[in-house]
C-alpha cells in the first residue's frame, strides 16, 4: 500500500490532536518501492504500513511528541537490520530506531520522510557465562526479561530503573541509560563489554564474545553507547553482570531540605559502602503518588523533603544502616527530622512506589514537560530552589515537580500546566542547568528535544568531532537524522 512521501513532520503538541496529514503526490511510488523493499527482507507480516498498526510506534509515551511514519519495520537478524539499512540509503530514506519507546525527547518519533526499525523481534538471550559473569543479550530484550535470566545464575544487570518492562537493551545502551544504582555500578556504558551493530552505510561490526581486557583499537560499544541510533543500530550486546545481592535494607529519610538531603547522602555514601540508591522526593511529586497510586505516607504528615535509600549485600545490611542513621543527628544537627526503614519485602515495594510512582501519578495529571538534567551535587539544592521560579516567569500557572537521583547529580524536571508545545519552559530549565555548572542531559539524551541546545552545553571542537564521526559512520545522513546534531548543521 503506497502512501504520500511528504510525511508529517514531528511536532510537539497536546495529546489528542493528530499530526498533520501528508499531502499526496507523485512521491507514493517511492514509497511503494522502498515497502516492496521492506517486506522481501523481512516478510510483509513486519512491516506495517496501515495508520492504525503503526500508530503506538508514532507517539511517545507521554503523549508529547508525535509523527508519522512510511512504514514501521521488524527485523529479526543483525543480517535483515543490514539489508534494511541499505534498501533505506539507496532511496536516502531516513531510519528511526526504536527500542521500548520510553524516550523522553522525542529521539524515537519518525519525522521527514522516516522508516521506523522497531528492534523487538532483536530478543535473544544467550545463557548466562558463569565464570566470567557476563551475557550475550538481543538489542530488543527488555530490562526485566534479562535481570530475571541473570537472577536465575544469582547474578544481576548493574542498572535498573522503573520502566524495566519496557525498556530494551538497545535503547538502553543508545541512549546510555543510567537509573536508580549509577553510584554504585555506573551508566549502561560501563555494563557493556561487546557489541553487534549495523553502521549507517550497511556495515555490521561485532564484537561479542572477545575477553573483557581487550585494547586492540577504538572501543566501538563506548562510542555507540549514547548515541540515540545516529551512527548505527545496535542489535546485540554483551553485558558484564553484578553480584545479586538478596539482603536489601530500605529507608526513607524526612529531612529539612534539599541541602540537608545532599549532606546526608553524601554522608551516607562514606559510612555504607554497600549504598546502591539514593533518590531525592519533595511532597509535591510525593502527594500526587498518594493521590494517584495509592501510595502510603511514610511519617504521616507532609514533610519539607525526602531521601530514600538502599543498600544490599551478601548478609543483612540492616544494623549497619541503622548505626549510620545514628549518626547523622551529630554530623548534621537538625537536617534529618525522621526515619522509616522497611523491615521486610511488601514494606519495601511500599517505599519504592513513593519514587518509582512518580512518572506514571505526574503523567495522569497532564501532559508534562519532562526535562532531565544534571548538576554538580553541591548545586542541587540551588537548582531546585530557582527552578519553578524560572517556568513561572515564562508559564505563569505551571507547576514544577522534582525528583531524582541524589549522589549523581541528576534531577528529573516534570512541569505540568504548561503548553506541550511550549519550548521555552524547557528552555527556561536548561539556561538554569547551564548557569549552574550543569549538563542539559544525564540520561535520557539529546533527542529533537534539546539538539537546538548541544552548542550551548559542548564546544566548538566537541561538535567538529561529533560531526566528523557521524560523515564516517552515517555517510548517507540516513541514521535518526535530526537527533543530537542539527541536520543543517551535520555538514559544517
Amino acid at each position: 500500500m503506497a502512501r504520500s512521501s511528504v510525511a508529517a513532520r514531528l511536532v510537539s503538541h497536546p495529546a489528542g490532536f493528530a499530526a498533520e496529514p501528508p499531502t499526496l503526490d507523485d512521491g507514493g511510488m517511492h514509497d511503494a518501492g522502498l515497502i516492496a523493499a521492506l517486506e522481501r527482507i523481512v516478510g510483509p507480516d513486519h512491516v506495517l504500513v496501515e495508520p492504525e498498526l503503526r500508530a503506538t510506534f508514532e507517539i511517545d509515551w507521554t503523549g508529547r511528541w508525535h509523527g508519522e511514519a512510511i512504514a514501521v519495520v521488524r527485523p529479526a537478524t543483525a543480517d535483515e537490520v543490514a539489508a534494511v539499512v541499505r534498501a533505506c540509503r539507496d532511496r536516502s530514506v531516513g531510519i528511526v530506531p526504536q527500542g521500548g519507546n520510553t524516550g523522553l525527547v522525542g529521539g524515537g518519533i519518525p519525522r521527514g520522510e522516516a522508516v521506523v526499525m522497531s528492534t523487538t523481534r532483536l530478543n535473544a538471550v544467550e545463557p548466562v557465562d558463569e565464570v566470567a559473569a557476563e551475557v550475550v543479550v538481543g538489542a530488543g530484550a527488555p530490562l526485566a526479561l534479562v535481570q530475571r535470566h541473570a537472577r536465575a545464575a544469582a547474578l544481576d544487570v548493574g542498572v535498573d530503573f522503573a520502566a524495566r518492562d519496557s525498556a530494551t537493551i538497545g535503547g538502553m545502551i543508545a541512549t546510555n541509560a543510567g537509573g536508580i544504582h549509577v553510584l554504585r555500578h555506573g551508566t549502561m556504558r560501563e555494563q557493556l563489554v561487546g557489541i553487534e551493530a549495523v553502521l549507517g552505510g550497511g556495515t555490521v561490526v561485532s564484537r561479542l564474545h572477545a575477553p573483557r581486557k581487550d585494547n586492540t583499537g577504538y572501543h566501538l560499544p563506548s562510542l555507540l553507547a549514547g548515541s540515540e541510533g545516529t551512527l548505527g543500530i545496535v542489535t546485540a550486546a554483551r553485558l558484564r553482570l553484578v553480584p545479586r545481592l538478596e539482603h536489601l535494607s530500605l529507608a526513607v529519610l524526612a529531612v529539612t531540605d534539599v541541602e540537608a538531603a545532599v549532606g546526608i547522602a553524601a554522608h551516607l555514601r562514606r559510612s555504607l559502602p554497600t549504598l546502591q540508591a539514593a533518590e531525592l522526593l519533595l511532597e509535591d511529586g510525593l502527594e500526587l503518588v498518594v493521590r494517584h497510586r495509592d501510595g502510603v505516607r511514610p511519617f504521616g504528615g507532609p514533610q519539607p523533603a525526602y531521601l530514600l535509600i538502599e543498600v544490599a549485600d551478601v548478609a543483612d545490611p540492616e544494623p549497619m544502616m541503622v548505626d549510620a542513621l545514628g549518626d547523622i543527628p551529630g554530623a548534621y544537627g537538625p537536617g534529618l527530622i525522621d526515619a522509616a526503614i522497611a523491615s521486610d519485602t511488601a514494606a519495601r515495594e511500599r517505599l519504592w512506589l513513593l519514587r518509582e510512582g512518580h512518572s506514571d501519578a505526574i503523567g495522569r495529571e497532564g501532559v508534562p514537560h519532562k526535562i532531565d538534567v544534571a548538576l554538580p551535587v553541591a548545586r542541587l539544592a540551588a537548582f531546585v530552589e530557582r527552578v519553578a521560579d524560572r517556568v513561572s516567569a515564562v508559564a505563569p500557572g505551571a507547576r514544577t515537580i522534582v525528583f531524582g537521583h541524589v549522589l549523581d547529580g541528576n534531577l528529573h524536571v516534570n512541569v505540568l500546566g504548561a503548553d506541550p508545545a511550549d519550548d521555552t519552559v524547557d528552555d527556561a530549565v536548561l539556561g538554569l542547568t547551564l548557569e549552574l555548572g550543569g549538563s542539559i542531559s544525564a540520561e535520557h539524551g539529546i533527542g529533537i528535544a534539546k539538539v537546538g541546545w548541544l552548542a550551548r552545553d559542548r564546544s566548538p571542537g566537541d561538535l567538529d568531532a561529533m560531526r566528523a564521526i557521524k560523515r564516517a559512520l552515517d555517510p548517507a545522513g540516513i541514521m535518526n537524522p535530526g537527533v543530537i546534531i542539527d541536520r543543517a548543521l551535520e555538514g559544517d
